[in-house]
């Protein structure tokens, strides 16, 4: 089923490039722009994005100005058209530094610094927000890391996939009792579902 739903999906992708449908029908209403006259009548209405309220917004204002092009008369607020336009803010990798001052007491020389912070590996580079992504990516949504390795370089750091191997199985382990507490509330109930579906993937040799 999932491999007809990719066919689908392709099939669909080339219609539509084909069509080349206009946007208009997932824009909101616009008071300046006139509905055009529909053609004819379409077999699968386009549904219309939607975004989870908690989504940020940034308003963007695009103000003529405080006096007229043609006359240089002052112009006064009379209301205003209003859009929306779904954006992606790409992923992207942060460094971050982490220095412990040290100090030194004049009374008895004692040395004082306050401990590094614990990781989720211990040793390792990789910060919890990584290796979230890293696992998700690879469990949830299916990308080798090989391909992950891929996209890292697009982002300007280069981690092999022997590194992305190694945090794989650290983070593993630190999840150790929460999948053991999930095991023990799934095995306590009366019925089990399990979904067998093979996934394909690249055989690298």
């Amino acid at each position: 089923i999932e491999q007809l739903e990719l066919a689908l999906e392709d099939l669909q992708l080339a219609l539509a490039e084909a069509n080349d449908p206009s946007p208009a029908a997932e824009e909101g209403p616009d008071t300046e722009a006139q509905a055009p006259e529909p053609a004819e009548p379409q077999e699968t209405k386009r549904r219309r994005p939607k975004v989870s309220k908690d989504t940020p917004r940034e308003r963007r204002t695009y103000d003529p100005g405080e006096n007229c092009p043609d006359c240089g008369g002052d112009l006064r607020v009379i209301g205003e058209d209003v859009s929306e336009l779904i954006d992606m803010i790409a992923a992207q990798l942060k460094v971050i530094e982490i220095a412990r001052i040290k100090k030194s007491c004049r009374r008895c020389e004692k040395i004082v610094q306050v401990p590094a912070p614990s990781r989720p590996i211990p040793r390792s580079m990789a910060g919890p927000n990584l290796l979230a992504y890293v696992l998700v990516s690879k469990f949830d949504d299916h990308v080798p890391l090989y391909r992950q390795n891929e996209i890292f370089a697009r982002m300007g750091a280069d981690i092999a996939d022997t590194t992305l191997v190694d945090w794989c199985g650290g983070a593993m382990k630190a999840l150790a009792p929460l999948i053991e507490r999930i095991e023990a509330e799934i095995m306590a109930s009366d019925l089990l579902h399990a979904d067998d579906t093979p996934i394909r993937v690249l055989d690298r040799s």
